[in-house]
């Protein structure tokens, strides 16, 4: 029996067992569901024990990380599998049609809080690797996967983790799978990453909310201060006015300008999709550059004053904002950040106290856009979606593909099954069952294209 073979007859065992993992709320941003987290984690170690793996669950201070391996030849190369097992809390419960650990099938999909973002994605991972084992009795490469429980909190335990287990995770590769296609029918390698940096923004005036009556007029308001602020930051170009904030910016390759035009897009049908009359963006660029090769500002939530229901005339005693701004390869987070704080002091107007909060910044990522590990990928992707793939950046940010650059030396195939309409972080998210069984079949493929890769 062929191992595709294999796979199809497995169709309805591998549903269930994805819809059992599904079921388990590891909500990692509530502490109530910390039990819930540990039972998904034991759940994973029996799951990986049971197919012949070498599986165990380490420790964090948070909540851990479960580990398996299985070296079946030192000559032949490794590749480590990264996943998460934690999902993103499904509040609000109203707005799902059904319960979000009760997973369903919907008109061809599965439905259910982590289906798609990244439990129905690393589950496609464990898929392949028990049916080689069971088709075959053996691997066509060392595999080692670590899927951790606090992805969707920023991993702030993981850099920690993998540089005191260093040794355990030598690898050849690494692959994540825990994106999207390009588009339906589309699978895509992505290359490219963006950074990020994060910033707040505090402003202060009077000692206590005052009348607006008997002190508007004399005092400046925090709330209209910090909207100036914010409103100076970018120009009527949409281009971020931060001194020097595209200095190191490179323009984009003509390896992606070929790519990209062969890339179907149609920006009024994006607006509609999102319900915008139109897209906007800095003058001057494409909407595929604009989110995958242009560094961005934005606004995130402001906060201050009364909001409850009709009216309170007062002038609020603060304000504060939170920011974030995508970055570019040959961008770094610390000059971005500093270069930002000193733009807002020199927006800053008088009568108010201003101050601003650097937090933790990631800078982009890009890997290699030729190579035996990507020509390796392209060829499972073909082979598990009938098509080729097509090369692509993200304009967000996986903090920990460049934790594996930085402490490990090595690079990442971003091989992403999901939809970008699945409703990742949204109610009644979703995977599609096509999508899930091309998965399978690619990260089956993989395996052997991998494993064929001349070291």
């Amino acid at each position: 029996m062929s191992l595709l073979e294999a796979l199809r007859d497995s169709k309805q065992k591998r549903l269930d067992e994805l819809f059992t993992f599904l079921r388990f709320p590891s909500v990692s941003a509530q502490s109530k569901h910390a039990a819930d987290i540990r039972k998904c984690a034991d759940w994973l170690r029996g799951r990986l024990s049971g197919m012949g793996l070498k599986c165990q669950i380490m420790e964090t201070a948070g909540h851990p990380v479960v580990y398996a391996e299985k070296i079946v030849d030192l000559n032949k190369p490794t590749v480590l599998i990264y996943g998460h097992y934690d999902v993103q809390p499904p509040e609000p419960f109203e707005l799902w049609r059904s319960g979000p650990f009760s997973p369903t099938l919907e008109n061809g999909s599965i439905v259910a809080r982590g289906s798609t973002d990244d439990k129905g994605q690393i589950y496609a991972h464990i898929a392949a690797v028990e049916t080689h084992l069971t088709t075959t009795g053996t691997l066509p490469l060392n595999v080692k996967l670590m899927i951790e429980g606090e992805e969707e909190i920023s991993s702030a335990n993981l850099p920690g983790f993998i540089e005191k287990h260093r040794d355990l995770l030598k690898a050849d590769i690494v692959v994540v799978s825990d994106g999207s296609q390009y588009a339906p029918g589309q699978p895509s390698v992505t290359h490219g990453l963006r950074g990020l940096v994060f910033i707040e923004i505090k402003v202060t005036g009077p000692n206590r909310d005052v009348h607006s009556g008997s002190f508007g007029g004399i005092i400046n308001n925090p709330l209209n201060a910090l909207c100036k602020i914010v409103a100076g930051l970018k120009d009527a170009d949409n281009r971020v006015t931060v001194e020097g904030f595209y200095n190191d910016v490179l323009p984009t390759t003509d390896f992606e300008k070929r790519m990209w035009a062969k890339l179907p897009t149609d920006d009024r049908k994006f607006a509609g999709e999102l319900g915008v009359p139109e897209l906007v963006g800095e003058s001057g660029f494409s909407t595929l550059e604009r989110i995958w090769r242009r560094p961005t500002l934005d606004l995130n939530g402001i906060t201050g004053g009364y909001q409850g229901e009709g009216a309170k005339t007062i002038i609020p005693s603060w304000a504060t904002c939170k920011i974030t701004m995508r970055l570019v390869p040959n961008q770094y987070p610390k000059k971005i950040m500093k270069a930002a704080s000193a733009k807002i002091e020199a927006l800053s107007p008088k009568g108010v106290t201003v101050e601003v909060f650097e937090h933790d910044g990631v800078p982009a990522v890009e890997t290699p856009t030729d190579g035996p590990w990507l020509e390796a990928a392209g060829r499972a992707l073909k082979t598990g979606f009938g098509v080729d793939p097509v090369f692509m950046k993200e304009g967000g940010s996986i903090p920990v593909v460049q934790v594996f650059k930085e402490k490990l030396g090595l690079d990442t195939l971003l091989i992403g099954f999901g939809q970008k309409d699945d409703g990742a972080h949204s109610p009644n998210e979703r995977f599609r069952c096509e999508d899930f069984e091309n998965g399978c079949r690619t990260a089956t493929a993989l395996l052997s294209e991998l494993g064929a890769v001349k070291r």
